[in-house]
């Protein structure tokens, strides 16, 4: 009873190890079927990654033969082109040289021929010299027998033969210039006097006469001590203040100032007839007083200066034009006022450029400023003219009024009509009578000059110097001066009396040519 279990549990053991072991051969003999069966698959991919490897293989080098083909047919075609390329540029070089070739011929061709030309041109320069060898001698030759012949020299015959073509020269050009002035002088002549004449019957300036010395009244003897002071310092103070001499002599009652500046001897003036009428003379008083007068004659200045552009009618100068302006009524020339010749010329150029309508107002600025120069001349170098013109284009004036100013006394040349309006103006007022005074013997050497100048040229028998100067006749030897040439002779003796002669105005040249037949009746 008690061993059943123990067999029964044996007996289960070793069922149960046999189970076991049956199930460990099953389990084996299963491994062994799958590992033969991976080993059949494995062998199987493995033949077909060979076999797909061996196409790959085979379609790779398949595609690099027709690549490398393609490529070898690409070259190959280049090639052909770049050796046709060579072939053409091959047949060029050749035609080349064969042009050069045939170039190289024809200059050696040409060579022969320069250097036969050359041999001949040198035997014909060869021969050339010789004749002109020969020539000289024979010229020579010829020149010595007509020395002989004529008893005159090679030299003198030119001398003669050229002084013959210049007075032919001259005889023809003196003929044309007298028909072209004949011709100018009938279309212009009678416009200009009518123009000229109108100007001067519509304008009638004042005259004014200025001197160097004013003279200043005293109403008693005794003041003339006291002008002088104790010890002369009332008088140096004054002359020291105004610039200008005071002379006090025996002239009852009166006292002269002397000095080559108008406006200094206008102040001067002023503030001595202050001081008398004040009755304190005394150097710190001088001062005071003639301080006060140079301030108001400035004012005057500006004053005139204004009232001038407004008479004249000229608008929009500037201030220090106006100034300079107002400064000419103190300055002269040949003892006409320079502010009423300014004035003067102004309304003549307005008037002549009215009748030939021009431009009105711009001839009267022109006119107004034209002796600008003059205000500032004793203190800038140079012709007043050309001061002039540098200020007025200083202060902004047109460039045909800066030219006018510039060119009226023939100092610059006219570049518009209104320089020769101004021109005449300025002649105008200068020359009318009474305008102007000069010394006597400044008058006389001037007129004595002028027949000097004409006799000192050949063929004048006799000069004279007529009305006042402005105008200088001359009687010519008819035998030597033909009527051409006396036109030459007048035009040359202005230029020479403007080259040597200084006077206001113009001088006119009169040549006069006549022919006198005499015959008695017995």
């Amino acid at each position: 009873m008690h061993i059943s279990p123990l067999v029964s549990a044996i007996a289960l053991a070793a069922a149960s190890g046999l189970g076991l072991l049956v199930g460990f051969f099953i389990r084996k003999k299963l491994g062994e079927a799958r590992l033969e069966s991976a080993e059949k698959a494995a062998e199987r991919i493995i033949s077909e990654a060979e076999k797909k490897a061996e196409m790959l293989k085979k379609e790779t080098l398949l595609q690099a033969k027709d690549s490398l083909y393609q490529t070898k047919a690409e070259f190959d075609k280049e090639m052909a082109n770049k050796r046709a390329e060579l072939q053409r540029l091959e047949r060029r070089l050749l035609q080349r040289e064969a042009n050069i070739d045939k170039k190289v011929d024809i200059l050696d061709s040409k060579e022969i021929e320069i250097n036969k030309r050359e041999r001949t041109l040198a035997e014909k320069e060869q021969w050339v010299e010789e004749q002109e060898k020969k020539y000289q001698e024979l010229l020579a030759q010829e020149r010595s027998r007509l020395e002989k012949i004529a008893h005159i020299t090679s030299e003198e015959a030119k001398r003669l033969l050229i002084e013959r073509m210049e007075n032919e020269a001259r005889h023809e050009a003196a003929k044309k210039i007298k028909e072209i002035e004949d011709e100018t002088r009938e279309q212009a002549a009678k416009k200009a006097k009518e123009i000229i004449s109108l100007a001067v019957q519509r304008y009638a300036g004042e005259y004014v006469a200025e001197k160097t010395v004013s003279l200043v009244n005293l109403p008693n003897e005794e003041m003339k001590g006291r002008i002088i002071g104790r010890e002369g310092r009332n008088i140096r103070a004054l002359e020291a203040a105004t610039g200008v001499d005071l002379i006090i002599d025996d002239t009852p009652e009166a006292v002269i100032l002397s000095g080559f500046n108008p406006m200094r001897r206008e102040i001067a003036r002023i503030a001595l007839e202050r001081l008398i009428s004040d009755g304190r003379i005394h150097p710190a008083r001088i001062e005071e007083i003639v301080a006060k007068v140079e301030q108001e004659i400035e004012e005057s200045i500006k004053e005139a200066g204004e009232q001038a552009a407004f008479d004249v009618g000229v608008h929009g100068l500037h201030p220090e034009l106006i100034k300079m302006i107002g400064k000419l009524k103190y300055r002269t020339s040949f003892a006409q006022n320079v502010y009423q010749h300014s004035l003067e010329v102004a309304f003549l150029c307005g008037i002549m450029a009215a009748e030939l309508n021009l431009n009105v107002k711009q001839a009267k600025r022109a006119g107004l400023l034209h002796d600008i120069g003059k205000a500032v001349d004793h203190e800038v170098e140079g012709a007043h003219a050309a001061i002039g013109a540098e200020l007025a284009k200083k202060y902004g004036e047109p460039e045909e009024v800066v030219n006018a100013i510039a060119a009226h006394h023939d100092e610059a040349s006219c570049n518009n009509i209104l320089a020769v309006l101004v021109q005449a103006a300025d002649a105008l007022s200068g020359a009318r009578p009474g305008a102007r005074r000069e010394m006597f013997e400044t008058y006389v050497k001037r007129l004595e000059d002028l027949e000097r100048i004409a006799n000192s040229f050949p063929g004048v028998e006799k000069s004279y110097a007529i009305q006042a100067g402005r105008e200088v006749r001359i009687i010519v030897q008819n035998e030597e001066i033909s009527d051409e040439e006396a036109v030459m002779l007048s035009r040359d003796i202005a230029r020479k009396i403007e080259k040597e002669l200084s006077y206001p105005g113009q001088i006119k040249v009169t040549v006069i040519r006549e022919t006198r037949a005499v015959e008695y009746a017995k």
